[in-house]
Order: structure tokens, then sequence, then C-alpha cells
């Protein structure tokens, strides 16, 4: 497959349960996901990584639905079950998408794409390290070679880099890495799924979206918050709390 858009998803989640199979205009956010990472220009390979649980079988009925590639491996070993993923599929460089950024852009991931192929790096993202970031949180993107991936899957030991996936590759200088800087800082805005309110505010920027006939690509979906200051608090607070829940790594990236 070469290159691959790899996107991990489980109904495990703990904040919200079941956050990809919520609906919004009659849709599971999953298969929202899915129709929008189809507009991407430069990547059209897409497999949905998910995990053996039973209760992941939904995953895979919406994945033939669709007629969506998927792989199943280890819940908690996320290094693992990317890894176990490209290897089967033979991909070269992985486009890792969460399923938790259901308005995710397209035109980022080309972005990101054009900014790997052209730098050739081992690893691009435009949110990580998240306190350097000065895009939203919900337009998430990483990329990385396998070999990356390879190296990954052999030397993280802890829990917390195998559950994480990339958090080595910022502690790691031999890593050839590149962070992408928005022109304005628009990292107080979040957008991506993991409580309630964010779920409403999602659905609420759908509708707005469906009635101006916008696809909604970040500029367009911060426009529509800026207008709206309670979905403007409301993210705010979703973003402290998820803040100081994920304990993020304040590594210098190196």
């Amino acid at each position: 497959m070469n290159d691959c858009i790899l996107v991990q998803a489980r109904t495990g989640s703990q904040r919200l349960k079941n956050k990809i199979l919520l609906k919004i205009q009659g849709k599971t956010v999953l298969e929202i996901l899915i129709s929008r990472l189809k507009k991407c220009k430069k990547i059209q390979n897409l497999i949905i990584v998910t995990t053996k649980k039973p209760k992941d079988d939904i995953i895979i009925r919406i994945c033939k639905k669709n007629k969506i590639d998927f792989f199943r491996g280890s819940e908690n070993n996320l290094i693992n079950r990317y890894y176990k993923c490209a290897k089967y599929y033979k991909v070269d460089n992985i486009i890792r998408i969460t399923s938790d950024c259901v308005l995710i852009d397209p035109k980022i991931i080309d972005k990101l794409y054009s900014v790997f192929k052209a730098k050739k790096l081992d690893y691009v993202s435009n949110t990580t390290p998240p306190n350097k970031s000065t895009f939203p949180d919900g337009t998430d993107v990483e990329i990385f070679s396998f070999n990356v991936l390879k190296k990954l899957n052999r030397v993280c030991k802890s829990k917390s880099d195998k559950e994480h996936l990339t958090d080595y590759i910022w502690r790691d200088s031999k890593f050839n890495t590149y962070t992408l800087k928005n022109k304005l800082d628009l990292s107080k805005f979040k957008y991506s799924l993991d409580y309630k309110s964010d779920y409403n505010s999602i659905k609420k920027i759908f509708n707005i979206l469906k009635k101006k006939k916008k696809f909604g690509y970040m500029m367009e979906v911060i426009k529509i918050v800026k207008k709206n200051k309670k979905m403007l608090s409301l993210m705010k607070r979703s973003r402290e709390m998820y803040l100081k829940n994920k304990k993020i790594n304040q590594t210098k990236y190196l």
C-alpha cells in the first residue's frame, strides 16, 4: 500500500463511552470521519486499526459496510497494533489519525504529507507536542515512516509509551522531526471528541455547516466557533479538563 492513513478506533473510550458510535445527522462519528478522510487528494489508502475485543466487532461491521480495510490487534499496546497492521499491509509511511478528530481537515493532511516528503523526514505533526501546537485540538495529524514504527515497537517498554504510540519520538534526538506551524495561533480552540459537551458542540457545528453548505475546513469551523461565545467557553473548559487528565509530557521536542 506504500503510504496509508491508519485510523485508531475502539469503543472502549473512558471519558465518553462509545463516542465513535455516537450519531450526527444519522451517521456514526466513525462513518463521518471516514467520509472526510476520503477527501484527501494525496493519500487514498485507508485502514481502520481496532482491537481484537468482541465489543469492537461493530467497528468491523462499519468498515465492511463502507468497504474500508481494517486490522485488529492489541487493545492497550497501540505501538504493536500499528506495527503489525503496517507490516501486514506493507505500509511504508503511516499517516496517523485518531477517531476523535471527526472534523479532521483533509487539506491539512495533504499539506503535512507534502512537507513530510519534501523534507525527507522521519516524523512530522501539526499538534505535537501539544504545548507547542498552533493548530486546534481536533485537527491532529502525525506522519512517520515504518522504520520509525519498527524502532518504537522494539525499544518502547513502558506502559505509557505503548499506549501513546509517539511520545518516545519527542524524546529521541536521533529522529529527523518537524512540527508544522500555522500562521495564526489557534491552539485555544478544541473540537476533538472527548466529552459530552464536545459532542454537543460538534453536532451544532455540523448542523451549521449543512445549513451553509460548507464542508468544514479548519477556518470554516473556527469562524463558526468564534461567533458562538457559549461554544467557545465550553471548548475552553473541555481543553483544560483534557490537558489536566492527560498529564501531558512537557519534555522538550528535539
